[in-house]
This record gives structure tokens, sequence and C-alpha cells, in this order.
């Protein structure tokens, strides 16, 4: 028979787990909506970068790597697979992990509003990369909307990146927290 701690550090876990594909499934959701007022010259944020940033801010490199992997590879699958999220996604995954927390992160709005920007330009150059290498584009065009594009998404992106980060992080720092004691 399990105990009570045995009991409540299974529901805790569960719980955990329910939060977390809870928060992707609410960024898919929301991903495709264009809401009046939350577009930039036709772009709107990209949330599962800003899910992506959020998870791997506290998570080492291969958990950062997987996640861009699997939001990628959803995100492939709800719009076209060429050129494919899943390279964008994981290069901000690891990079977000990369970071030397310590020094960059204050645990303040700002902090992460200035990541998710620069990760936010990194994924959509990663982006227009790729299409470069399609071939069958104009680089010229493509250059020129790339900078549309990623100023467009980094800075919608870090304006909504609280709401998706505080949240969340709160959260797994609470439970993080109480598996230690």
């Amino acid at each position: 028979m399990l105990t009570l701690l045995e009991t409540s550090l299974w529901f805790r876990q569960i719980i955990n787990l329910l939060v977390t594909v809870g928060s992707v499934f609410l960024c898919l959701l929301v991903l495709p909506a264009r809401v009046q007022g939350m577009e930039l010259l036709g772009i709107a944020p990209n949330w599962l970068l800003i899910w992506v940033v959020a998870w791997s801010l506290k998570r080492t490199v291969l958990q950062g790597a997987l996640a861009g992997l699997v939001l990628g590879l959803i995100q492939d699958g709800m719009t076209a697979a060429e050129p494919t999220h899943v390279l964008s996604l994981v290069v901000v995954g690891i990079l977000t992990a990369r970071m030397q927390k310590q020094r960059y992160i204050q645990e303040d709005f700002i902090s992460v509003a200035l990541i998710v920007f620069g990760m936010a330009v990194v994924g959509e150059t990663v982006i227009a990369i790729q299409y470069s290498f399609m071939g069958n584009h104009n680089l010229t065009t493509i250059w020129t909307a790339h900078q549309r594009i990623a100023l467009s998404s980094a800075i919608l992106s870090s304006l909504w990146a609280p709401v998706i980060y505080y949240p969340l992080n709160r959260w797994w720092e609470r439970i993080n927290l109480i598996e230690q004691s």
C-alpha cells in the first residue's frame, strides 16, 4: 500500500505534468488565432517560442532541445512542414538553456522579455536561412521580409512573454520546492 508521502509525490507529479501539457495546449490553441490588437504588420506573437524559452530558462540543454523538437514537430503538423519549425525551436531551446542564468536572469519581466526578443530574432533568422536554401524564392525578398517579420515577432513575443513565463515559472518553482522538502 502506498504511503501518504508516496501518494502526495505521485499526485504532485501528475498535476505538474497536467499543467505543463495544458500550458502547451493553450499555446497551441492561441497560435493560429488572430485577435485584433495582438498583431503587428500582420504578425502575431510566437507562442511556442515563448513557451520554449520559459521552459528552457531553468532546464538543461537536452531538455531545451527536446522541448523545441516536440513543439516544432507539432507546429509543423499544424502548418507547412517546409521550412521546418523544428530547427528554429531546437536552436532557441539550446541557446536559452546554455545561458548563464545567474548572470543574466534577475527573475523579472524585463530579463525574460529581452531573452524572448533575442530568441525570436534568432528563430526567425533560422527560418529565413531555410528559405534561402530552398532556392525557390528571391533572396532579396526573403531578407527584406525577414526584417519585418523578425522585428514584429520579437516585439510582440517579448511583450507577451511574461503572460506565459510568470505563472509557469511560479508553478514549476513551487513544485520543485515541494519535491525537495
